[in-house]
C-alpha cells in the first residue's frame, strides 16, 4: 500500500543513503503485532553495514561480466558515494 500511495504522492518517505524509505507512521501496520520500536529498527539504514556489503555486490557484479547492464554498475557507484565510501 505504501508504494502505491507513494507513487500518487500521498505517502511520506525519508531520504537515506540507500534511497527513500517509508516513515514509520506512513505504513499501515493494523493487525500486526509489531512494537513501534521494532518497526523503527527495521526501517533504520545502517550506513556502516551497507558499506560492508558494497564489496560483496561488486564481486557479484564482476562475476557477471558483460552480462551486467552498465546502469547497475553506475548505480553501485552512486550508492558508494552516498554511503561515503
Amino acid at each position: 500500500e505504501w508504494v502505491l500511495r507513494r507513487v500518487d504522492g500521498d505517502a511520506e518517505a525519508l531520504d537515506t543513503p540507500i534511497g527513500r524509505v517509508p516513515a514509520a507512521d506512513a505504513l499501515d501496520t493494523r493487525g500486526l503485532d509489531l512494537d513501534p520500536t521494532v518497526l523503527a529498527e527495521l526501517l533504520t539504514v545502517d550506513s556502516r553495514r551497507w558499506r560492508a556489503e558494497v564489496p560483496k555486490l561488486r564481486e557479484h557484479y564482476d562475476s557477471l561480466g558483460l552480462r551486467l547492464p552498465t546502469e547497475l554498475r553506475d548505480q553501485l557507484a552512486v550508492l558508494e558515494k552516498r554511503l561515503g565510501e
